[in-house]
This record gives structure tokens, C-alpha cells and sequence, in this order.
């Protein structure tokens, strides 16, 4: 008897909601980028996009331990010479919430071809309230 081969038109993708309030940043973002990645689900196959979509909300209420608000740097280049730009994690929490998340998860996801499809399902939402109710998503805690 042969495996069932997985077809990604045979493939049932959910939507999930979970809280970020009070949660750790990596262990919030390993539970997020495994629900993404799809190897929650028992059909799971690392050459199809199989994962699900997540909406995270309270993103700016997430916690880091010890003094990694104060000491953990962010860098981008700009591409010109001398253009190497560092903020530090308060920082770029007051700006841009949603990039400390993103950041986290897409250094959880394999680096190839599946990334940033897996990473176009994630949605970060400032407050509880978000536009996805039509998806009818379930809310998980992690």
C-alpha cells in the first residue's frame, strides 16, 4: 500500500487568533511560526505550504525578559556607504510594534522559497479588535 500524497487543493487552511498579551516574544513566536509552517497538523510535508493563518493581536503588550528592552539592537542597511541603522528593541516597540514580532518569526521559518508565503499569513494587530471576522477564526491559547 503506498503513502497518500498531500495536494495542496486537498488542503484545509483555519484561521487562529491569539492573544500576546503578557507572553514571552520567543516562545510566543516558535508556538506562531509552527501553526504557520503547519506542523501542527498530522499531514504535515516540509515541500507544500500546508499552514494555517494566525492573527496576533496585543502585539504591543508582549514582554522580553531580563534587560532586553534596554540592550537587544535591530539593524537594517540602508545600501549606501556608512548607512548601517541600529534601534533597540524600546525603541522600536514605540515605533513600529509590529516589526519585533515579524522579525521574531520569519528567524523562526526556514530560510527557502516557503518563507514569506508563510509569513503573508500572519496578522499583527495593535489592539483585540481586528478586521478578520469574516474568516471566522478560532482563538488558541499558547
Amino acid at each position: 500500500m503506498n503513502t497518500p500524497v498531500v495536494k495542496e487543493k486537498n488542503i484545509e487552511k483555519k484561521w487562529y487568533v491569539v492573544d500576546a498579551t503578557d507572553m514571552i516574544l520567543g516562545r510566543l513566536a516558535t508556538k506562531v511560526a509552527r501553526i504557520l509552517s503547519g506542523k501542527n497538523k498530522p499531514e504535515y510535508v516540509d515541500y507544500i505550504d500546508i499552514g494555517d493563518f494566525v492573527i496576533v493581536t496585543n502585539i504591543d503588550k508582549v514582554r522580553m525578559t531580563g534587560n532586553k528592552w534596554a540592550d537587544k539592537m535591530y539593524y537594517r542597511h540602508t545600501g549606501y556607504p556608512g548607512g548601517l541603522k541600529q534601534i533597540n528593541a524600546s525603541d522600536l516597540q514605540k515605533k513600529h510594534p509590529d516589526r519585533i514580532i515579524l522579525h521574531a518569526v520569519k528567524g523562526m521559518l526556514p530560510n527557502n522559497k516557503l518563507r514569506a508565503p508563510r509569513l503573508k499569513k500572519l496578522k499583527l494587530v495593535v489592539g483585540s479588535e481586528h478586521n478578520y471576522a469574516a474568516q471566522k477564526p478560532e482563538k488558541i491559547d499558547l
